[in-house]
């Protein structure tokens, strides 16, 4: 994957157990762990990222 501007989450605290986010080519979502930004990464589509953090929301609300 070329060069790509990481974002982390605003949900993450200190520490190195935080999850990052970047734009890639053809509208791809990519997500990654910050211990090992260059290790793992998933791709994701905008509609899959939606879900996710949709669903993510919603069982957080559930707590």
């Amino acid at each position: 994957m070329p060069t790509a501007t990481w974002q982390k989450s605003s949900y993450c605290g200190e520490g190195e157990s935080c999850v990052h986010v970047a734009g890639g080519d053809a509208g791809t979502i990519h997500l990654t762990e910050s211990s090992d930004p260059s290790g793992a990464i998933l791709g994701a589509t905008p509609v899959a990222f939606r879900t996710l953090l949709h669903t993510l929301k919603k069982e957080h609300r559930r707590g």
